[in-house]
């Protein structure tokens, strides 16, 4: 099997750990060949809190994947989240010396690099700069101003900070764990694009991924990413409350939430219990299905409500920038039961679960399309793009190689400042090479 053709992506989370491999059948979907699972112990709401437990469960995981996939393991494409990053909009512009010259590449490389000096609170790093539409003269809402003359361009932009400590101590844990880092991604990006289609980002939609420690979300409106927000907390903080709410220990409190839990309170009647074994030698406890999901209930609207905050923030009641296709949900806590009428009826927008089978191949195993399993998907048809990413630039390296045997020094001059520019990078894959370059000198 050709090595380049499969991709691994690694999800660190805050309850579980995924590696997932998967390369491209000849159809074009993406064909999930191994998947392992570990417990994650060292991480906290999205960050790496113990290095030492996250290497342990990171090795764990990929061992597992290997084994199923029958394949070695090197480059990973990893997903970043956690309650440190945030999210601003905000207006750039550049003067153009030449007004006669059509807007190229590097007038809109010049204006981005332009964004990258924004003054960032200590410690805090740009992860993201996406443009959002641009204006040309004055002209507004100009999607691609490549090939338009004019002399001042400018931009509205979606800018996503992180700290880069967090992002550095990934990098640290995924090296130790003999690996190298190939990529990486916002995992609510990453899940967008396991589970929304096209017509869905061009209609208008907020994807929710609800994890164990954080709640992702991402709002998209005419196929571009308009926000981006990750709030703190996800299903473990319900797990918490009922453990508190019924006196019970954190494993029986989760493995009540997944049997019996669910997010509307209605349906339970009160004379339906559950009896949980006490502890050494305790009486048992009984507890009402009906509490259960009281408790519940309290702390998904909590959630939700936030969520919407975000929304709203965005400006989904503006009839320009309404969200047609309304909320999809994904991630674990997305299999709560009764969870989207819930969101229906606080937000007043459609809901949908998004399963991860949009770009999976047809005979993937169940499991794997369970939402569970969005952001890791997600991250292997990133790492997918970027291999094919790489082979466009290599070909196109080629062609300029032997473009030049063929032409005059001057005219290849020409070539090879025009060429090599098909493909802009993006600024992840910068950021990439500086966590490398970073972990390569720290050693």
């Amino acid at each position: 099997m050709d090595k380049h053709q499969i991709s691994v992506g690694l999800d660190i989370g805050t309850t579980k750990i995924v590696a997932m491999i998967g390369r491209k059948n000849e159809y074009g979907k993406v064909e999930i060949l191994g998947v392992g699972k570990s417990k994650s112990l060292g991480v906290h709401r999205g960050v790496v809190n113990n290095i030492t437990q996250t290497i342990q469960s990171i090795q764990q995981a990929v061992q597992e994947a290997e084994a199923a996939a029958s394949e070695k393991i090197e480059d990973v494409t990893v997903g970043i989240a956690g309650q440190h990053i945030r999210s601003l909009q905000h207006s750039d512009y550049i003067t153009r010396p030449n007004s006669e010259v059509v807007i190229d590449d590097t007038d809109i490389d010049r204006l981005i690099n332009q964004v990258h000096k924004l003054v960032m609170l200590p410690g805090e790093e740009i992860i993201h700069v996406l443009p959002q539409e641009f204006k040309v003269d004055g002209q507004a809402e100009i999607k691609e101003p490549i090939g338009m003359y004019g002399g001042r361009l400018e931009a509205n932009f979606h800018v996503v900070v992180g700290q880069v400590s967090s992002i550095r101590n990934i990098g640290r844990c995924v090296k130790s764990a003999g690996l190298e880092l190939e990529g990486i991604t916002l995992e609510p990006l990453a899940s967008a694009n396991a589970v929304l289609s096209q017509e869905e980002k061009e209609a208008g939609v907020a994807l929710i991924d609800i994890g164990g420690g954080t709640t992702d979300l991402a709002v998209f409106k005419d196929g571009i990413i308009r926000h981006t927000a990750v709030i703190p907390f996800g299903g473990n903080v319900i797990t918490e409350d009922i453990k508190e709410g019924c006196s019970i220990i954190e494993k029986q409190a989760e493995l009540l939430k997944i049997k019996f839990g669910s997010a509307w309170p209605g349906e339970n009647k009160d004379n339906e219990i559950v009896s949980i074994p006490g502890l050494r030698g305790r009486e048992p406890k009984e507890i009402t299905l009906k509490n259960l999901s009281k408790i519940i209930h309290a702390r998904v609207v909590e959630i939700i409500e936030q969520v919407y905050v975000e929304i709203k923030n965005y400006g989904h009641e503006e009839q320009k920038k309404k969200l047609i296709a309304g909320i999809v949900l994904t991630g674990g806590g997305s299999q709560l039961k009764h969870l989207k009428q819930l969101v229906e009826y606080i937000t007043g927008m459609d809901t949908r679960i998004g399963y991860p089978n949009e770009h999976l191949a047809g005979d993937s195993d169940e499991d794997i399309a369970s939402p569970l399993f969005a952001t890791a998907v997600g991250l292997v048809m990133d790492g997918l793009k970027r291999q094919d990413r790489r082979k466009a630039e290599q070909i196109e390296e080629e062609v300029v190689e032997t473009e030049e045997e063929e032409t005059t020094a001057e005219a290849q001059q020409e070539i090879v400042t025009e060429e090599p520019k098909k493909e802009r990078r993006s600024f992840l894959d910068k950021l990439t090479e500086r966590v490398k370059e970073f972990l390569d000198n720290a050693e």
